[in-house]
């Protein structure tokens, strides 16, 4: 180990001829301010980077330590920001953080958005099964059956490249193995490191076949902070000669023979930088993205259909039902518009399976959008009932007609234009919305764009196309609306 005054000249050194050449970067503020901030997502991301289920405010995991022992290295404190994995590479861009830590591959794709440090890990792909599955043991044998794995990954790129799997992207590592337990996957192919933690949790689960296609993990820094990466390579090389990593390793039980590839590892010649455009090349990136606006239709129809359905009879029951009803239809009413709609997705795809209801992604979609939105629903009919005056059911009755028929035939066709506006209006909402069931493995407008923008690096010209089409979905049921206001009779008295 090197002393640590030889240690601080090094940096001193590397600090200086930076400087001198124009290259002063971020380097010297992380040493001035104290502290090295880091970009990794904690959400499932065990082994990586967790919250310690003993004490949840405290993070563990071997990259944890990791980034501990580089800071300390710098003679500065490690810091943790928090940040969607799928988005550590543009956040890093932002300036959020000053380095990405957190199973960052080294591939061209990284390399021509950041520059990469030297590898600090050797992973590989692992494919996992449940146990009662002996026949898929390869990349090849993937073809034909439904497998997940964690979006934005090279096991991700490797599976879309060999073609003929159906490859299930999900936001976070945790989850595919959820649905691989639960039935919906055949097959999860993973980082070896994320199967060997996790395997660990799950005794219905095992590694199917060998390790293969090893690759390196670096950390990410911004193009111009070249004083960092230097002085991270100079780290990361001091921890793998003191055998500072292999003791990290070991104790997470994620050391095998292929560390000792890093001693031998050369950066290969990086790719020519492509600058994608997709305005330049809009019928390449368009017709993807119009896939995902049909899907994006289908989920909101139906859920918008549900929620009408749903929302009269909660506004029925409220109005005209017996006690105990209306105290569940005010509950219903008032739960689900006290949650998050993302919690009653997670419980509807990932809950309801424990008690031994499986759903798939479309259904689970559907019916999550439609039972949340019809709780507002039922509180614009409300409105809409009591806005007509009492006197017209009064009179209803009075003529001798059921309190039902009434209520079909007199309440409700003047209740409608009232509550048309609003109705409307949460049929758009719903639009925008339904980019939240992404969570549970639909691919759908904004997933789509999401995932070829992470490929391209073009946010705002997807961007752009993306909110044109979420426009032309929405506008015409706005001119609709207005048209059948006009339409229905009105008494303007």
């Amino acid at each position: 180990m090197k002393h640590p005054l030889a240690r601080s000249a090094v940096l001193l050194l590397i600090s200086a001829a930076l400087h001198a050449a124009g290259a002063t970067d971020a380097l010297q503020r992380v040493q001035s301010g104290g502290v090295l901030k880091w970009g990794a997502d904690a959400e499932g991301g065990a082994p990586y980077v967790f919250p310690d289920p003993q004490q949840p405010e405290h993070l563990i995991g071997f990259e944890v330590e990791l980034a501990d022992a580089l800071a300390h290295k710098l003679g500065v404190r490690a810091q943790m920001v928090q940040n969607q994995w799928d988005g550590l590479v543009p956040a890093l861009q932002r300036g959020n953080f000053d380095i990405v830590l957190n199973g960052l591959e080294i591939t061209d794709e990284h390399r021509q958005q950041i520059a990469l440090s030297q590898p600090y890990y050797v992973y590989s792909q692992q494919i996992i099964t449940r146990r009662d599955n002996a026949s898929l043991t390869n990349l090849l044998a993937l073809k034909g059956h439904v497998v997940g794995t964690l979006s934005g990954t090279v096991a991700q790129r490797l599976m879309e490249r060999a073609g003929g799997i159906d490859v299930r992207v999900y936001p976070g590592q945790a989850e595919p193995f959820r649905d691989l337990n639960n039935g919906r996957l055949e097959a999860v192919m993973l980082d070896l490191p994320i199967a060997v933690y996790y395997l660990t949790k799950e005794p219905n689960l095992k590694r199917s076949g060998a390790p293969f296609a090893p690759g390196f993990y670096g950390i990410g820094v911004r193009k111009e902070d070249t004083a960092l990466l230097l002085a991270l390579n100079q780290a990361i090389a001091e921890l793998r000669a003191d055998g500072t990593l292999e003791k990290i390793y070991r104790r997470w039980d994620i050391w095998d023979k292929n560390q000792l590839l890093i001693a031998d590892y050369h950066e290969t010649k990086r790719a020519a930088p492509t600058h994608a455009s997709t305005f330049r090349n809009w019928r390449l990136y368009l017709p993807l993205l119009l896939r995902g606006a049909v899907v994006t239709v289908e989920i909101s129809v139906l859920a918008m259909a549900l929620a009408i359905v749903g929302g009269l009879a909660l506004a029925l029951l409220r109005l005209y039902g017996i006690a105990p009803l209306r105290w569940v239809a005010v509950a219903y009413t008032e739960v689900i518009r006290g949650t998050p709609l993302l919690i009653q997705l997670y419980l509807i795809y990932y809950g309801l399976p424990n008690v031994g209801i499986r759903l798939n992604a479309f259904v689970a979609a559907v019916l999550g959008l439609g039972l949340n939105y019809a709780a507002y629903e039922a509180e614009n009919y409300r409105a809409g009932i009591q806005a007509v005056p009492r006197g017209q059911m009064e009179a209803a009755l009075s003529l001798g007609m059921p309190r039902w028929l009434a209520l079909r035939a007199v309440v409700l066709p003047q209740a409608v234009r009232v509550v048309l506006p609003p109705v409307t209006n949460d049929f758009i909402a719903l639009f925008k919305d339904s980019s939240l069931v992404s969570v549970i493995t639909m691919v759908e407008l904004t997933k789509v764009y999401g995932m070829l923008a992470l490929t391209t690096y073009d946010f705002m010209g997807l961007g752009l196309m993306t909110a044109a089409i979420y426009f032309g979905l929405s506008y015409p049921v706005s001119l609709i609306a207005r048209h059948l206001e006009r339409k229905l009779p009105h008494d303007h008295r």
